[in-house]
């Protein structure tokens, strides 16, 4: 009998896989739209946001060679080194300095892929907008996570497809949702940056507020096994977060 689940065949699945919580999430968020976006230009958008998250993984490799030295580039998971013998500073300095700034990183990213994707465009019109185009940057980004992961990262080669099945049924509400969730706190402020024409403030408070509930989803997935914690604070974001989509339908042009 035929094993579709090798070779050529496998290494697909895994890309569909892979691709599969940013796609599914990115559908359901652009029905929120009342006025749906040139497909151009989220595509685009989308794109943008993969390709940024890989300036993100060389800065992150260049923090824990910082704060970790040698300890952290040999391990799959930078948080492991915090407690190795190599390391640089001590652990209660270290990992509020890696929550914060790993957070921090990836907000930015994601924040400078959705701008310089449509922040010239005449289909950035809206206030709505600048939420939905950074949570297509952020679902991007999200799908070269999720594909490192499944291909490179925390899934050694043989692993079962039943448990990659699982690990991206849990970033399908776990990580994606969360990249998704920060980044649209992020356009939120963004649309009352631009509304007040172009006062930095509101966008840094947006920031703040993303790097905050991104580092403390970090938190609560390093220091407990299971996941209720996290989809308890997620979920908790998401209707606030879908408040605010509504809010700025609501608004004029």
């Amino acid at each position: 009998m035929v094993d579709l689940f090798s070779g050529s065949s496998a290494n697909v699945i895994a890309v569909l896989l892979g691709l599969l919580p940013s796609f599914a999430w990115l559908i359901f968020y652009l029905k929120e739209d009342s006025h749906p976006e040139p497909k151009r230009l989220i595509a685009l958008t989308f794109l943008a946001g993969g390709l940024f998250a890989f300036f993100a993984f060389f800065a992150q490799l260049f923090l824990v060679r910082l704060l970790c030295g040698t300890s952290g580039l040999e391990s799959s998971r930078p948080f492991e080194c915090l407690s190795a013998a190599d390391g640089r500073l001590p652990f209660f300095l270290t990992f509020p300095i890696f929550l914060a700034a790993f957070a921090l990183l990836e907000e930015v990213v994601k924040f400078a892929a959705a701008y310089f994707s449509v922040h010239r465009s005449k289909a950035f019109n809206e206030p709505v907008d600048a939420m939905v185009y950074m949570v297509v940057a952020a679902l991007g980004f999200a799908a070269v996570e999720n594909l490192g992961i499944v291909n490179f990262g925390a899934l050694p080669a043989g692993t079962p497809w039943s448990e990659t099945f699982q690990t991206i049924s849990m970033r399908f509400i776990g990580a994606t949702l969360l990249h998704a969730l920060s980044s649209a706190i992020v356009g939120y402020y963004w649309a009352a940056s631009i509304r007040d024409f172009g006062l930095k403030r509101p966008l840094l408070w947006g920031l703040f507020l993303a790097t905050a509930l991104h580092a403390m989803f970090n938190y609560l997935i390093l220091t407990y096994e299971t996941a209720t914690y996290t989809v308890v604070l997620l979920v908790v974001i998401g209707f606030f977060v879908l408040n605010d989509f509504e809010k700025l339908n609501r608004r004029a042009v």
